[in-house]
């Protein structure tokens, strides 16, 4: 029988009494606090430094937390409100069974856990160990990420872990490692300030980034010019001094045609390019025919701006590259990543004082997250599974012979597929949402209907959770000890401020558990989360991303410390690369061949609308956290179609008339906000929210064949207006279900 997901307002009706629902009668609002914790901001890859003001176990407030070092106290509209989801009515309390007919009941932990491990248990001896799954997400700590990787590999002993990073970074970590050996932004962002020229390319960084905006304002103070590549006027190309608006999915295009044109006119840093990298010859090779003309055709950005682009990059002194999912969401991420730091090598401006490269972490712990081991292809260190040194050195540690350690899995939407195919049966989830962040989740829904067995661990009960056979409440990001990884590079601490609430344990607790009864507890003895920190620093000794000489004392004593870190009296690294000898084989950075070649899918007479998705300032990620903040579902309630007045002319579309966007894979209706700050062939949705108003109920599956990175930022549509105006004031949160 298909798994069919639990309604909401049946969840409201059921378990109500088992949601942490206040009561209204005898509030008594805030005193003064009993403590205030200083930890950081549960999103983006900032990590914002934030003062939690604690009463009676409860967060109730916050405090600017002047003295951390990257934000200096300011804080987005998310971090702001972020408190108000820890006594939120929707935080689950216990673990939850579903029942046959009755959908999901409040059951026991012990009850919970003895299900949980006996179909583990029972699909393995059935169908071999690699058909029970697993995926996690990079909002988790250092610490649940590396016991992630390890539960997988040594208590379920299946090689299927992937983690919703595979959404984000895994371009950008992929090119990172060609070009230099070592996956990681390559200067603190304080570089930014003396930087002479700015490109910020595939990043709304005043949307999605909003306190690294800072850094670029100051840098404009001190008389930077700002380039800003991207197919929408968003805010920071307001005042940029070159805007490209760029077509979705050219993007490698218009660097080919900026390498070419920086060779032709003696731009190039030949010291640098002849000492201390390789591969250049041939990388120009390929882009011998991509003229300025030939790129303006392409991409649609006048030639004469290309030019002046190109003239500021190449002649500044001092300069800095940012990108983020912009040019990574696409089936050539990874080529698109090797574009631009070719652009950047050419020049030779990095590992030098305010001159640098940076793809900005998405998530949480996007940085941390993927350093340590809850990918299907990776392990501690940045280690790579299929490596038979590196296996054998994380075997020792983790005290198992090499022979059992499992091979590579599959990647997060190949799973999916797997699912569809029958390979796969089980899945544990936690801290991932993937019938809202992966792509035609129509097909994701289906594979859920199919599993035979689903638990989900998480502290709201998500949308791809309704799927569940048992759902485990876990903890927010101020529930556990821990460390992250900032998008900088920096580990900073994550101090606990609260217990779980009600019966939900920490999310640590809930995996050693599992661990335990499935008979791998002698692995899993760990008195807190720093004694796992510990042996994530030793199990990271000698790899790329080495924190052995970073201690718990050693962060709060410095307000965080940059990796690589290899011994307890090094200072960290926060500006990479300035011996220069990089961590490839022969010690050099190295430049990458890129020809232009088109999309997975182009417009066509069906279909002759682009589609591009992305993030907006309220939202973050699938929304489970932030569609729950009544201030932050105010500030942009539902999903907007962004149309330009042309292309809405063409279809006599109106402002906030219902229009029906159509792809390959499905359809959607959403308000129209008509806009001029957007290209005239394309058309932008955000991809918050779930079901009805889902973005990626019409995104393609295709994968980059490096990364695996779904393309969410390219896909073929056409608008089909429906004459209904929509009202505003009836966005809420359940109508999308």
């Amino acid at each position: 029988m298909a798994r069919l997901p639990v309604s909401p307002e049946k969840i409201i009706e059921q378990f109500g009494p088992h949601l942490n629902y206040a009561p209204k009668e005898g509030y008594v609002g805030r005193d003064e606090p009993d403590r205030t914790v200083k930890t950081h901001c549960c999103f983006c890859g900032m990590q914002c430094g934030i003062q939690l003001l604690v009463k009676n176990n409860k967060v109730v407030g916050f405090e600017p937390w002047m003295e951390f070092p990257f934000n200096e106290g300011r804080l987005c509209p998310k971090g702001v409100q972020r408190y108000l989801q820890d006594n939120h009515p929707d935080r689950l309390l216990d673990p939850l069974e579903r029942v046959e007919g009755k959908g999901f009941q409040p059951t026991t932990w012990d009850n919970a856990m003895d299900r949980v491990v006996s179909e583990i248990k029972r699909i393995q001896a059935q169908y071999g160990h690699d058909a029970f799954s697993i995926l996690s997400g990079v909002s988790l700590t250092n610490e649940k990420s590396y016991l992630v990787g390890k539960f997988a590999r040594v208590a379920v002993k299946t090689a299927n872990l992937d983690y919703n990073g595979r959404l984000c970074m895994v371009s950008a970590g992929a090119g990172n490692k060609k070009a230099f050996g070592l996956d990681r932004a390559s200067n603190s962002y304080a570089d930014l300030e003396h930087a002479e020229v700015i490109i910020v390319t595939g990043a709304n960084v005043s949307e999605t980034f909003p306190t690294l905006t800072h850094w670029i304002w100051r840098a404009r103070d001190n008389g930077a010019k700002l380039i800003v590549i991207d197919p929408r006027v968003i805010p920071l190309a307001r005042t940029a001094d070159i805007h490209l608006d760029i077509k979705p999915g050219t993007d490698s295009a218009l660097y080919g045609a900026m390498l070419k044109y920086l060779a032709d006119h003696d731009l190039l840093d030949d010291d640098f390019i002849r000492n201390h990298t390789s591969g250049f010859e041939a990388t120009l090779e390929v882009v011998k025919d991509h003229t300025i003309e030939w790129a303006e055709a392409v991409t649609g950005i006048a030639a004469d701006k290309i030019i002046a682009a190109a003239e500021l990059w190449g002649r500044a002194k001092t300069s800095f590259l940012l990108h983020a999912r912009g040019i990574e969401h696409h089936s050539k991420g990874v080529e698109n990543v090797l574009g631009c730091i070719n652009l950047v090598l050419a020049t030779g401006r990095i590992g030098k004082p305010y001159c640098g490269y940076g793809t900005i972490t998405g998530q949480g712990n996007g940085q941390g997250g993927r350093e340590h081991g809850h990918k299907c292809d990776q392990l501690p260190g940045n280690r790579d599974i299929t490596n038979p040194e590196h296996r054998k050195y994380i075997a020792n540690v983790w005290g198992i012979p090499e022979a059992e350690m499992p091979g590579k899995g599959l990647t997060a939407y190949e799973l999916i597929e797997a699912i569809h195919r029958g390979e796969v049966k089980g899945l544990l989830s936690i801290c991932f949402n993937p019938l809202v962040s992966l792509p035609n989740n129509n097909y994701v829904r289906e594979a859920l209907e199919k599993l035979e067995f689903y638990v989900c661990i998480d502290f709201f009960l998500n949308e791809t959770a309704r799927h569940a056979d048992i759902v485990l409440a876990g903890s927010l990001h101020e529930e556990e000890e821990g460390t992250v990884t900032t998008a900088e590079g920096r580990v900073v601490r994550i101090q606990k401020a609260v217990d779980p609430p009600g019966n939900a344990r920490p999310d640590t607790k809930i995996l050693l558990e599992i661990a335990h009864r499935l008979g791998a507890g002698d692995k899993f003895t760990y008195a807190n989360s720093e004694a796992i920190f510990n042996e994530l620093r030793v199990a990271s000794k000698g790899g790329t991303a080495d924190y052995y000489g970073i201690t718990y004392k050693k962060v709060e004593e410095n307000m965080g410390i940059f990796w690589p870190c290899p011994t307890e009296d090094h200072p960290g690294t926060p500006r990479l690369w300035e011996d220069r000898k990089f961590h490839t084989p022969d010690g050099k950075a190295h430049f990458n061949p890129v020809s232009y070649r088109p999309p997975g899918e182009v417009t066509d007479q069906e279909y002759p609308v682009v589609l591009t998705t992305g993030r907006v300032v309220s939202q973050y990620l699938s929304g489970t956290q932030t569609r729950r903040i009544g201030k932050l579902v105010g500030i942009y309630p539902e999903p907007l179609v962004e149309i330009h007045p042309e292309l809405a002319a063409q279809y006599n579309i109106r402002q906030r008339e219902l229009v029906r966007v159509v792809t390959r894979r499905g359809m959607g209706e959403f308000p129209a906000n008509i806009v001029e700050t957007i290209r005239k062939d394309t058309v932008f949705l955000p991809y918050h929210w779930p079901g009805k108003k889902s973005a990626n109920q019409l995104t393609p599956g295709t994968l980059d064949p490096i990364s695996k990175i779904p393309e969410f930022k390219v896909c073929a549509c056409r608008l089909e207006p429906t004459g209904i105006i929509s009202d505003p004031k009836q966005a809420h949160a359940w109508d999308s279900i």
